[in-house]
């Protein structure tokens, strides 16, 4: 391609409000849903307090939207979390908020959502298809390869190479796959209310009493000698926000939405708005089936939606309608783990793309294919997504990860203040409701879970500090590489 034609493009508005609220929704709406419940129920032990905690999760989600909403209606660039960042603070900030996400937040989650893709499919097969490819002894950690991993791959470079299409075409297959995940969440919740016989909402109750509770921590498991109510309700209120995790994924692709001072506000606060309802209704209908110490005794590799399905028509998993229930289940499973990674994909490659532009990162990141589709930061995070798939570490980033995230969702959302104070007169095209107390609510208690998180997995937390501090050596490279460009000058507007 002439590189005279590649300066003259420049990412298409092609995303209407459809495509826009399916972005948000289709990140947002993944496993988390499905499989959180358990955790929460030994983390605060009843089913009152995991439906808090979700609507805690919730208000906590929203108020960082409403606060998104105004930066990303007043600046509506690609990427836009690291523009707000970079704006705001600094090169730095976003610098190092775009390293982790290009090599650790969304490449894990790519990673960790194609193998779940996988692990569904094995499952639906009865363990079939699970077979070891390789296996080996690396620096005395034992190391294989199996089936399950190169399936993960094909679905990456799948949806990789869907990526690479127009934006147009990566919002239809975006609204598509959030309709089956939406569809997914209300047969799981409007069937245990439907198709469960002695279904009862005495478990509202109910405590949870000696449940299993895998691979829980003592210090935020209800009812061990070392457990604290707050210390558990806020690791309630973190796997909640796993469950919401990807909100601010709009924000990533502002530069692509038709009409952004309308679509950008109405999409964002109406997604979150929409899942809210939809994660605490579907929480209910788990109570509705199963009691809080059945909850907390669901395995570990498994989930409690699938546990309330096979509860359907009976309970009998060899009868032909149960079997269907527990076949759509899974295949919606599979299909939502997929929408996941495609608006992933969709949103995240926008962030090596802005970095570009600054010159803080390599110039082939900064260019667009003709279907003006910044393909190379879409190829790069497929290469590296596979990586993690195939090395297995991609569990470990995604639990460090979760506290990085909130380091910067505080810091994106604090960066409003130093817009209203350093540009007052701005075209603001919608202001943050309740600003400002909104914002600095959403300060507030994102800085109590990150405290509470250093108090009670100090080792896991620090990790996810260093993983992000490592980039500080790579910014100091390309920052002195002597072809850095002044801080804004190329990002499309």
């Amino acid at each position: 391609m002439d590189p005279s034609v590649n300066e003259r493009q420049t990412l298409v508005r092609g995303l209407g409000l459809i495509a826009a609220i399916s972005v948000i929704i289709g990140n947002v709406i993944g496993t988390g849903v499905f499989l959180k419940a358990r955790v929460m129920t030994c983390n605060v032990g009843s089913a009152e307090w995991v439906t808090l905690a979700w609507i805690a999760a919730g208000l906590l989600s929203l108020a960082g939207a409403l606060t998104y909403a105004e930066l990303t209606a007043m600046k509506p660039h690609a990427a836009g979390p690291y523009v707000f960042l970079r704006d705001s603070y600094g090169r730095l900030s976003s610098f190092l908020f775009g390293w982790m996400q290009m090599f650790i937040a969304r490449t894990g989650s790519q990673a960790s959502v194609a193998v779940v893709f996988a692990i569904a499919l094995n499952d639906y097969l009865d363990g079939k298809l699970k077979q070891t490819i390789l296996e080996t002894n690396i620096l005395g950690h034992p190391f294989e390869i199996t089936s399950l991993q190169i399936i993960a791959l094909v679905v990456i470079a799948i949806f990789t190479t869907l990526n690479c299409l127009s934006v147009s075409m990566s919002g239809q297959i975006a609204a598509a796959l959030t309709f089956i995940k939406v569809a997914l969440v209300l047969f799981v919740g409007v069937g245990a209310f439907a198709l469960v016989t002695g279904g009862s909402f005495a478990s509202f109750g109910m405590v949870e009493t000696a449940g299993a509770c895998e691979g829980v921590n003592a210090s935020v498991r209800y009812g061990s000698a070392e457990y604290t109510f707050l210390a558990g309700f806020g690791a309630a209120m973190l796997a909640a926000l796993w469950g919401y995790d990807g909100w601010d994924n709009l924000s990533f692709v502002a530069g692509e939405v038709k009409d952004p001072n309308r679509n950008i506000p109405i999409a964002i606060i109406g997604s979150v708005l929409i899942v809210i309802l939809l994660y605490v209704g579907v929480n209910v209908s788990y109570y509705y089936v199963l009691d809080p110490t059945a909850i907390a005794s669901v395995s570990k590799d498994s989930s409690v939606a699938m546990v309330v399905v096979s509860k359907f028509f009976g309970g009998d998993v060899l009868s032909l309608a149960t079997g269907v229930g527990v076949a759509i289940f899974t295949v919606g499973l599979m299909l939502s783990s997929l929408g996941t990674l495609h608006t992933s994909i969709l949103s995240a490659s926008r962030v090596p793309y802005a970095m570009a532009k600054d010159g803080m990162m390599y110039d082939a990141f900064g260019k667009l294919s003709v279907n003006a589709v910044p393909v190379n930061g879409v190829l790069f995070q497929g290469v590296w997504a596979s990586i993690l798939a195939l090395s297995g570490s991609f569990d470990t980033l995604t639990d460090y990860v979760i506290f990085g995230s909130w380091i910067f969702y505080a810091l994106i959302g604090s960066s409003i203040f130093v817009f209203r104070r350093r540009y007052p007169d701005a075209e603001r095209p919608y202001r943050a409701f309740g600003y400002p107390v909104v914002p600095i609510v959403f300060l507030l208690v994102a800085g109590w879970l990150l405290i509470n998180t250093m108090m009670t997995a100090p080792t896991q937390s620090f990790i996810g500090i260093g993983l992000i501090l490592l980039g500080l050596p790579v910014y100091w490279y390309l920052n002195n590489r002597g072809n850095a460009r002044d801080a804004g000058a190329g990002v499309d507007k």
